[in-house]
C-alpha cells in the first residue's frame, strides 16, 4: 500500500530493531478522535514504540475517509513492530452511529457524535425512556436510531453500530458487536449489563448490538488483513471504547474526585466517582469504569470554535500576550452552530460571540475564559448532583498545551491543573488493548 504523504504525518517513530523479537508482544490503539485518527503501539511495559496520526481531509464521504485513514495507519506501523503486535483495540466519537447491512456495508451516511437531527425523536423518546435518562438527549445514540429508522434505507439495515464498532469489524469480521462504553447513549444499562425491558419492546425490527466489556478480546483478524500487513495471525482485536474515556485511560487519573478536561475539537468532562449520577436534564451520564464511575458530560464548545477564528500560530502567539491573572470582561458561549449538550443541554442554544473587539488577543482572551467557565460549571454541576469532591484535573487534547490556558483554567477550577501523563487517546486504547488480553 502507498501512503499518502500529504495527509499522513508521523509524528513518533521509537522504535528498536534489536528490541523487536518474534515473542515481544506490542499493542495497539487507534483513536477515531474529532479531528482525526492516530495510533500508537506501546510494549508489555506500556512504553511507546511508535505513534502515527492523520488528520482528517475534508470530505463529504466520511464511510470512505475512515476506511482510508483505518488503512493508512496499519500500513504506516514500521513493520517490525506490526509483526509484534498481539492484540489491537479501537475507540470512536461518542454517538457517531450507521446502519449496516446484513454483510457489514453502511446503508447511509453515518450520523456524527454532535448531529442534532435526533431532536424531532425526543418527545417520543421520553414516553419510552425513564425520567431523564441518559437517552433523552438530541444526539444520544437511540436518538439517531428512531431518526433513521425514517429513512428509506432502513429497511435494508440489519445491524444498528457505533463508529468504534463498525471499525473492529473491519478486522475481525463478526457482526453486531459492541462495547458498554460505546452502548451507554443507546440506552444499554451499564449497572445491571443487560438491555432494559423498555428499550428490548421499541417495535424496530433491527438487531441491537451484543455488548461486551472494554477490552473483552472478540476474535482474530481476518486472515486476508494479517496477511495483507504482515499482522501475527493470532493478532486479536478487542471490544473498543469512546475517545473521551480512552483519554481518561491515558491521563494517569486513578482515584475519585480527579478527573480529566479532553481540550479537543469539543469540550469534554469526566470525573471519578464512587457515586454514578445520570440526569439528562443537563446532559450528565454515568460510564462504568472497574469499581467506579466516570461521570461527566461533553459540550460542543471547544479548540473548534476557536479555531474558526485563529490559525495554531495566532493561538500560540495571542495566547502568550494575554495576562492570565486578569479575568476578561467579554462573557461568551462559544458554539459553532445553535445546540449544546452539557452542561445546558438544549439542541437551539444559541451561540454568543458577541461584542467582538477590533483586538484579536482580547477577542481570544474573551473566548478562553468563557470556554473556561463553561468546564468549571460542568465541575460544579457534577458535584451538586453527588459525585465526589474535584480535587484535581489532568488536561488532554490540543488544549493542553496552551499555558495561559491552563491558568485560567486554574483559577476557575480552584484545583491543581495539570496535563495527563499522556494526552493520546490511542495510548488510552492501546493500554485498554494489553489489559484485555492480560485479564483474559
Amino acid at each position: 500500500m502507498t501512503l499518502d504523504s500529504g495527509l499522513l504525518r508521523t509524528l513518533t517513530w521509537i522504535y528498536c530493531a534489536s528490541c523487536v523479537t518474534k515473542s515481544m508482544d506490542l499493542f495497539l490503539g487507534i483513536d477515531f478522535g474529532t479531528s482525526g485518527a492516530r495510533a500508537t503501539v506501546i510494549d508489555a511495559e506500556a512504553s511507546i514504540q511508535a505513534e502515527m496520526r492523520y488528520p482528517w481531509e475534508i470530505s463529504a464521504d466520511w464511510i470512505d475517509v475512515w476506511h482510508k485513514a483505518l488503512w493508512t495507519l496499519l500500513a504506516a506501523i514500521p513493520e517490525p513492530l506490526r509483526r509484534g503486535i498481539k492484540a489491537i483495540a479501537i475507540n470512536g466519537t461518542s454517538s457517531t452511529v450507521l446502519l449496516i447491512d446484513a454483510a457489514g456495508n453502511p446503508q447511509d451516511a453515518p450520523l456524527l457524535y454532535n448531529d442534532s437531527r435526533g431532536s424531532v425523536m425526543l418527545e417520543q423518546l421520553k414516553s419510552i425512556a425513564p425520567e431523564n435518562h441518559t437517552v433523552v438527549s438530541a444526539t444520544s445514540s437511540l436518538a439517531k436510531l428512531l431518526w433513521m429508522s425514517q429513512l428509506p434505507t432502513f429497511t435494508e439495515a440489519r445491524y444498528f453500530l457505533h463508529q468504534a464498532d463498525w471499525l473492529a469489524f473491519l478486522l475481525h469480521g463478526r457482526l453486531g458487536i459492541s462495547d458498554y462504553h460505546n452502548a451507554l447513549k443507546l440506552g444499554y444499562d451499564v449497572e445491571e449489563l443487560k438491555y432494559p425491558q423498555w428499550l428490548e419492546n421499541l417495535p424496530i425490527p433491527i438487531q441491537l448490538p451484543e455488548v461486551l466489556p472494554p477490552g473483552t478480546p472478540i476474535g482474530e483478524l481476518r486472515p486476508e488483513i494479517a496477511a495483507k500487513f504482515g499482522l501475527r495471525q493470532d493478532c486479536l482485536v478487542c471490544a473498543g471504547t469512546t475517545d473521551s474515556i480512552a483519554a481518561f485511560l491515558a491521563s494517569g487519573a486513578k482515584s475519585p474526585g480527579e478527573a480529566v478536561t479532553s481540550l479537543g475539537s469539543t469540550l469534554v468532562l469526566k470525573l471519578l466517582s464512587r457515586t454514578r449520577v445520570e440526569d439528562a436534564r443537563y446532559g450528565i451520564y454515568s460510564h462504568r469504569l472497574g469499581d467506579l464511575w466516570l461521570t461527566g458530560g461533553a459540550s460542543n464548545t471547544g479548540g473548534a470554535v476557536l479555531r474558526q477564528f485563529f490559525t495554531d500560530a495566532e493561538l500560540k502567539s495571542l495566547s502568550s500576550e494575554i495576562d492570565a491573572t486578569t479575568a476578561s470582561e467579554l462573557d461568551y458561549y462559544p458554539l459553532l452552530k445553535a445546540g449544546d449538550r452539557f452542561p445546558i443541554n438544549d439542541p437551539n442554544l444559541p451561540p454568543r460571540l458577541e461584542p467582538r473587539p477590533d483586538n484579536p488577543r482580547e477577542f481570544l482572551h474573551g473566548l478562553l475564559e468563557s470556554i473556561a467557565r463553561i468546564e468549571a460549571r460542568g465541575y460544579e454541576l457534577l458535584q451538586q448532583m453527588g459525585t465526589d469532591n474535584l480535587h484535581r484535573v489532568y488536561t488532554a487534547g490540543g488544549g493542553a498545551a496552551n499555558n495561559t490556558w491552563t491558568a485560567i483554567r486554574g483559577r476557575y477550577l480552584k484545583v491543581p491543573v495539570v496535563s495527563s501523563e499522556n494526552t493520546e487517546a490511542a495510548y488510552g486504547t492501546a493500554l485498554l488493548a494489553m489489559r484485555g488480553v492480560f485479564d483474559k
